[in-house]
């Protein structure tokens, strides 16, 4: 196998593209053991961070949404 980027450093589109790749070249069968565990592992990394990617912005949107909902940040009005 060549050498890949960090796991880390993908975005969500580009880990899942090769998610994609990986789970195509497992189901092929031709890879050897070696190579198919390798294929394993990273697929397990890719898998993880495309699942990090979208917790983060579950997180993200509750956030901004709290905060346009929250009547605590609200602007107190004259009376």
């Amino acid at each position: 196998m060549t050498e890949q980027p960090d796991v880390a450093t993908l975005s969500y589109e580009e880990a899942r593209d090769e998610l994609v790749e990986v789970v195509a070249r497992l189901e092929s069968g031709a890879a050897s053991l070696e190579d198919s565990l390798a294929l394993w592992e990273r697929g397990e990394a890719l898998a993880d961070r495309c699942q990090r990617v979208i917790d983060d912005a579950r997180e993200r949107l509750a956030a901004a949404r709290d905060a346009v909902e929250s009547p605590e940040d609200a602007p107190e009005e004259d009376e």
